[in-house]
């Protein structure tokens, strides 16, 4: 059996945003990170930037769909990142990823939120198999 995927593959990228203050506002009421960082312009401002940094989780939930969308076939068994730069509020955010490792079983791919300035606001990563495969595992 050959592997699901190639190393070095390219997920298609994928544009979400720009959020405004409603959207984040309602992302701190369902998920119940009502940090006023992401909610205060003038804290924000006070602490150097230019409007409130979007919710780093809400960067990283949005991956799911992008993965789902790639490779429908595969169940994602974990999905984690580190938030390493604030994307603020009203930027666009452009999702990507690349595959780093695959076999017959298991796909591993690096993943990017970058900013407009292209800057790394979240990397993450995520392993995937097959629905069969793990049925059974």
């Amino acid at each position: 059996m050959s592997a699901l995927a190639a190393v070095g593959d390219k997920l298609p990228e994928t544009i979400i945003g720009p959020f405004d203050a409603q959207a984040l506002a309602r992302y701190a009421e369902v998920s119940g990170d009502a940090n006023p960082l992401h909610l205060d312009d003038a804290l924000a401002a006070g602490i150097g930037f230019a409007a409130p940094p979007v919710h780093g989780m809400k960067m990283l939930a949005a991956f799911e769909p992008m993965l789902n969308n790639w490779r429908s076939d595969l169940d994602i068994v974990s999905l984690s990142g580190k938030f390493v730069q604030p994307i603020l509020r009203g930027e666009k955010i452009t999702l990507s990823g690349r595959v780093l490792r695959a076999s017959d079983t298991e796909i591993f791919v690096r993943l990017f939120a970058h900013g407009t300035e292209r800057l790394p606001g979240v990397i993450g990563e995520a392993t995937l198999r097959p629905r069969a495969a793990r049925a059974t595992a």
